[in-house]
């Protein structure tokens, strides 16, 4: 080839090679200022991506919610935790005189299980897994910075600490089942589980911030960068109205009664009279939600519904006396009472029908009769009547407290017996936090307020309030003058050598209340028998006159000796819990007072003497100056029969019957009791018969009708509402007539 062909050539190849490298120069300017105009390469923005690289953000923690008593005492909070991690990757050690991970499972296992409260064998299989790490738990776990320290101290290879956060209550076993307890989830966040913790979850949970920041390639942050910080939100912080130092009182007597009663439950409620709110609350079996021991999920306090026992005739006592239908000084016969619906299953006495002879009503109070508390439904109120006066007291629903789970009454009311049982306690069940707001109704002038446990939900971060409970006035089941009465009954409760509740008497200070022991049922409904098988429980106010606490104690099943009652273990719990909470809240001690002070103001009345033979207007003279009430049958002048016979002592009051040598008339009966009713029957030699409850209405022989030996009394019966207008309308009638009279003739 000749040199001006090999120029040519290479001319060629030249311009080829220019109009490649053009070519590529071109595309490449066009493809730079594309992306220079548009910002994006291959449909991405280059910007976006550029900040997603070198852009960093780092969390900033919020903290839960911290729960505190009224106080301001912290009962749950957050603190500082550990995780006892193990390192198992045997390249992790690059020089074998400082190893990092774990060279000898055995000797580790062995160091740590004592300070884990873990098995060795359990650790020892965790330290040879086929793992990068393990950690080691679960006592591993939520551990502190002393036990940290502790382990440090041990120079164990491989084993390292993750820091953490953990739920801390600081009291152990306190208002485990109000709080309830909180732990992490499958995410690592601390989440509510019970109580409040997980009533108020939402409330108390936290959201984390975070801070966005420029960095250089290798991840430090420039001197001068573009940052933005969202800040953390704290959980709320929740107030309770229970006191710490009350609380405590009440954790301590429940636990020297379960060491030494052994009880299968146990339960104690402190709440203030006036308010409603609850001050203490604990029961037995417990737990300690630091390490979550559950050996009971529910609170029975609020989620159990039971039959309440004698504590009900509280409330029973209260409705006779709203309707005017309780006469303390009135006597009965104790021991048995037959139902007339069911008069082959009478209701007994609790000391196997025995009774007490007969005594006064008051006397059966403090006794603790049943019969007389069916005498009062079945007679004087009305089962109907006293079926709403369970609906004033608010045992047909819920209370509303804020705490989960509320258990809803059961109310047997279908037979007139059921109705009369219930009014003792027995077959239908109630809540103990329902009777501890119809408590609150006796110990606040007849003013019922709703129980409550959270008195104030405040923000984590700006302090400001949230919500706050206020007292909440449910309803006026009964009248100041009626709840004053109630308690002055049953302070003699206590305070009588008759009362039930002699053990309750705490020394300087004045209780009112009432005992129960209620029977308890097992698997096929039947009631359990034998000594200590029952619920035994006592609901007390004091001071008396003007109650400040209401405290409630229950213990079911505890171990008794042949010897002890079931008052002991509750009033172990009843009187420590009392006396220590009212001296803490500076309730000054009263003097002692004299015991005829003590006494319900009983009037004795006075001895009936024979009047046969006398004149009638002698004896009914005789009769009204000593405070009796003399009803005399037939209009003889001359004293044939009198009932009760002489020498029996008499309430001031009670009706003396008088029979006349003429023939009998039968009295206006409005009004009357059926007791009364009976009485007069059994004098005259009548058969009686009653429709309804109540006081008399209406009788079937009209007022000074004639009668015979052997003829029926018929009355009915009715409230004495019912009765007062009947009365009324009588009395106009009267005044009617009179008026007539007085008109000229025409």
């Amino acid at each position: 080839m000749n040199s001006t062909q090999k120029n040519k050539n290479i001319t060629i190849g030249a311009a080829i090679l220019t109009s490649i490298f053009a070519l590529l120069f071109f595309i490449l300017g066009s493809r730079f200022f594309y992306i220079q105009a548009t910002g994006k390469a291959e449909g991405e923005a280059l910007a976006q991506i550029a900040q997603k690289k070198y852009t960093r953000q780092s969390t900033i923690e919020g903290h839960r919610g911290t729960i505190y008593d009224r106080r301001g005492e912290p009962v749950a909070h957050d603190t500082g935790a550990y995780t006892v991690v193990a390192i198992l990757d045997k390249n992790q050690t690059k020089n074998k005189k400082e190893p990092k991970h774990v060279i000898d499972p055995e000797k580790t296992a062995q160091q740590l299980a004592p300070l884990l409260e873990m098995e060795e064998q359990k650790l020892e299989n965790l330290l040879t897994k086929d793992s990068f790490q393990v950690e080691l738990g679960p006592g591993g776990r939520d551990i502190s910075h002393e036990l940290k320290r502790k382990i440090e101290e041990l120079q164990l290879p491989g084993i390292t600490f993750v820091r953490d956060a953990k739920r801390l209550y600081p009291n152990g076993v306190f208002a485990s089942h109000i709080l309830g307890y909180a732990q992490k989830d499958d995410t690592g966040k601390i989440v509510g589980k019970m109580g409040i913790e997980q009533v108020f979850n939402k409330q108390l949970a936290e959201t984390d911030g975070y801070m966005k920041y420029q960095s250089a390639r290798n991840g430090i942050k420039l001197p001068d960068p573009k940052e933005s910080i969202v800040p953390p939100k704290n959980g709320d912080n929740v107030y309770l109205t229970i006191d710490e130092k009350i609380q405590t009182f009440v954790e301590e007597a429940l636990s020297r009664a379960e060491k030494e009663y052994e009880p299968e439950q146990m339960m104690a409620v402190v709440a203030n009279a006036k308010t409603g709110e609850i001050l203490g609350m604990s029961s037995r079996p417990s737990f300690n939600p630091n390490i979550r021991d559950i050996t009971s999920y529910g609170n029975p306090i609020v989620e159990g519904r039971y039959e309440l026992g004698s504590t009900m005739k509280i409330f029973t006592l209260a409705a006779a006396i709203e309707e005017g239908a309780y006469n303390g000084n009135e006597l009965y016969k104790s021991g048995g009472y037959r139902i007339p619906e069911d008069p082959s299953r009478p209701i007994r006495d609790h000391n196997r029908g025995a009774g007490w002879g007969t005594i006064t009503f008051d006397e059966g109070i403090r006794r603790s009769s049943n019969v007389a508390i069916a005498m009062l439904v079945n007679e004087r109120i009305g089962t109907e009547t006293y079926l709403q006066y369970l609906e004033r007291f608010g045992f047909t629903k819920k209370t509303g407290i804020d705490l989960p789970n509320e258990a809803s009454s059961r109310i047997v009311s279908k037979y007139v017996r059921d109705r009369i049982t219930t009014a003792f306690g027995q077959g239908s069940a109630f809540s103990p936090i329902q009777q501890i707001q119809a408590a609150t109704a006796i110990a606040n002038e007849g003013k019922m307020m709703k129980p409550y446990v959270i008195q104030k939900v405040v923000d984590g971060t700006t302090g400001e309030v949230k919500r706050e409970t206020k007292p909440k006035l449910i309803g006026e089941p009964i009248s100041k003058q009626t709840s004053k009465k109630v308690l002055d009954i049953l302070e003699t409760v206590v305070t009588e050598e008759d009362g039930t509740g002699k053990p309750y008497n705490i020394e300087g200070y004045q209780v009112a209340g009432k005992t129960g022991t209620a029977q308890i049922t097992d698997q096929n409904g039947r009631y359990q028998s034998g000594h200590g098988k029952n619920l035994f429980s006592f609901l007390g106010f004091a001071p008396a006159d003007d109650p400040s606490l209401i405290v409630y104690v229950a213990v079911k099943k505890p171990k008794l000796t042949l010897q002890e009652t079931g008052s002991a273990p509750t009033s172990m719990v009843f009187n420590s819990v009392m006396k220590n909470s009212l001296q803490y809240l500076k309730i000054e001690p009263e003097e002692p007072k004299e015991k005829n002070q003590t006494k319900s103001k009983v009037e004795h009345g006075s001895t009936v003497d024979s009047y046969i033979g006398q004149s009638v207007t002698e004896a009914t003279t005789k009769l009204k100056e000593q405070g009796l009430e003399p009803i005399v049958v037939g209009k003889g002048t001359k004293v044939a029969e009198q009932s009760p016979n002489n020498d029996e002592r008499m309430l001031k009051g009670q009706k003396v019957f008088i029979k006349t040598d003429s023939k009998l008339q039968v009295p206006d009966l409005t009004g009357w009791s059926y007791r009364d009713v009976l009485r007069l029957s059994e004098f005259l030699e009548l058969q009686p018969s009653a429709v309804g409850n109540g006081f008399v209405i209406e009788q079937n022989i009209p007022v000074n009708g004639t009668i015979k030996k052997g003829d029926y009394l018929i009355v009915k019966l009715d409230s004495p509402q019912k009765i007062a207008k009947v009365q009324q309308e009588k009395s106009n009638e009267e005044e009617s007539d009179e008026e007539d009279e007085k008109k000229p003739l025409d």
